[in-house]
């Protein structure tokens, strides 16, 4: 089995081209992970994924300890089996999920966060420890350490205690994660949009020692240029050869702003979630298609867009199924989004790879 690495091949300014090789493939860098929370990415089949040039997805401790719970999918050869899929898998920690759905919440130091599901109320605790064994049990690639993510706040000693508290669950994270040179433990910085509390989160997981590095506290209401700022205060300190991940992040424009600042890999349900609503994201900009303007539009979504053979359904037609309630609506469209991501992607890395990523960057920053 091929152990974990990363490698930086070129740079464009702070914008990096990179390969990240794990035991189930190679990730290509920049990379996007589509979204599959709950062991699926919503109305797409993993084959159809794998056509659009995804080579990783994203799922979630906190909502497969929820449902179906981690012994059905052991007893069923692990997550990657339960699912179908032959790509490399990444597993969130848990710890967004826990301060943002579950009904009622308490984080303890030493126990973790005890707290009740958001689907029946059931009371279950995640402790760094737990956390770790179950993305380890489900067969995950990357595991994420076990981290407190609290609500946008300008209260520096809130933010400032939070921190210290997930330096103390990554110390316990990384002693569960143990000597697993095959997969790969991502430490995750936090500290709000205090320059000194990032840069101290950073130093304190820097000395654990971690396979990867990733932003988290973010996409929780801040602002771009909020966003923009933390990673402009950190990006020069940030480990340069290991991957640099800014979790849940985002959109089109998020994307290339963050790629600017030396991020390689990112997350976000928004392609899919779009999809199902009927937003598009295409290179000309993002189209509401149930606008009725599209009624008499036999044009393709995107004539930009090549891959999947998706430009045959005309506006027009999706405009239908919209306005109709077909499912496979909800379908073409997220499907389409996530190749328009994964295009995005494909057209950055062409683009750092020639140096021409800060006129990439210009051309399209506002539009998309």
């Amino acid at each position: 089995m091929k152990k974990f690495d990363f490698k930086v091949l070129t740079k464009s300014n702070f914008a990096r081209l990179g390969v990240i090789n794990t035991s189930r493939g190679d990730i290509e860098t920049p990379a996007f992970m589509p979204v599959g929370t709950q062991a699926t990415v919503k109305a797409c089949t993993i084959n159809d994924i794998k056509k659009t040039g995804s080579q990783i997805i994203l799922s979630n401790t906190y909502h497969l300890m929820i449902r179906p719970g981690l012994e059905r999918i052991e007893k069923a050869g692990g997550l990657h089996k339960f699912m179908n899929c032959d790509l490399p898998i990444l597993t969130d920690s848990g710890g967004f999920q826990v301060m943002s759905l579950s009904k009622l919440n308490r984080i303890d130091r030493e126990k973790g966060a005890i707290f009740n599901s958001h689907i029946d109320g059931k009371k279950f605790f995640l402790s760094p420890e737990e956390s770790i064994r179950i993305q380890l049990g489900l067969g995950s690639d990357i595991v994420m350490i076990m981290d407190e993510c609290p609500k946008k706040t300008n209260d520096y000693e809130l933010i400032k205690k939070s921190m210290n508290l997930s330096l103390y669950w990554a110390e316990r994270s990384k002693k569960a994660f143990g000597n697993n040179p095959h997969k790969a433990l991502f430490g995750i910085i936090q500290g709000g949009l205090f320059k000194d509390l990032r840069l101290k989160s950073l130093n304190g997981l820097t000395k654990i020692g971690f396979d990867g590095y990733a932003l988290g506290g973010l996409a929780v209401g801040e602002t771009q240029d909020e966003m923009f700022l933390v990673l402009d205060n950190i990006k020069e300190h940030l480990p340069e050869h290991k991957p640099h991940y800014l979790m849940g992040v985002g959109t089109p424009s998020d994307i290339l702003g963050a790629v600017k600042r030396g991020i390689d890999m990112f997350d976000c349900v928004l392609p899919t979630r779009s999809g199902r609503t009927g937003l598009a994201f295409t290179w000309q900009g993002r189209l509401n298609i149930k606008n009725n303007k599209y009624q008499n539009d036999n044009s393709p979504l995107d004539p930009e867009c090549y891959n999947l053979d998706l430009n045959k359904y005309s506006k027009n037609y999706l405009n239908h199924l919209f306005n109709t309630n077909e499912i496979l609506g909800s379908m073409l469209l997220t499907l389409h989004n996530i190749n328009f991501y994964q295009e995005l992607m494909m057209a950055i890395r062409e683009n750092i790879k020639n140096d021409t990523f800060d006129e990439f960057h210009t051309k399209y920053i506002d539009i998309l």
